[in-house]
């Protein structure tokens, strides 16, 4: 299934440490993905959009045809509000759960494990420490294309499938 274990384990302030850290950083392009986790969380909301419920998901992001570019985990929100409700819709419909077009019932505690493809970009932001840092996003989630080679091929913007 996936390769994600939760590191989230207290440690005594004398215990040995060793494990660096795993990121790495992928250039932009079209990705394979795993929904590796999903947990409920809380979007405080803005100016623009008042506050939801928001899917908090862990998504292990690879290329299967080059396996020299790596893999990465982004974490990748999602804002149930209806301001948003395309990228639900894309989201939902990238993992093959939901067809373009049609209603669905999400169904969140089923979406771990599920494959799909996506767009990742490289992101510059500034911490809250004033530095500035780098990390890949989530841009867009792919629709899935049938196709006789197998039951499924992401769409691949200006390819013609």
């Amino acid at each position: 299934m996936s390769e994600y274990t939760n590191n989230d384990i207290a440690m005594d302030w004398d215990d040995t440490i060793e494990k660096d850290s795993e990121y790495t950083l992928l250039p932009e392009g079209d990705y394979d993905f795993e929904v590796l986790k999903f947990e409920r969380g809380r979007s405080n909301g803005s100016a623009k959009m008042s506050a939801c419920p928001m899917a908090i998901l862990s998504i292990k992001v690879f290329d299967k045809n080059n396996p020299k570019v790596g893999t990465t985990i982004i974490t990748h929100n999602l804002c149930l509000n209806r301001k948003l409700e395309w990228k639900l819709c894309e989201f939902f419909t990238a993992i093959g759960d939901r067809k373009h077009g049609e209603p669905l019932k999400m169904n969140w505690l089923a979406v771990t494990g599920k494959t799909g493809r996506c767009k990742v970009i490289v992101d510059d932001y500034i911490n809250n420490q004033g530095e500035k840092r780098t990390n890949n996003k989530i841009d867009k989630f792919y629709e899935p294309v049938n196709s006789p080679q197998g039951p499924k091929k992401a769409f691949v913007p200006g390819k013609f499938n």
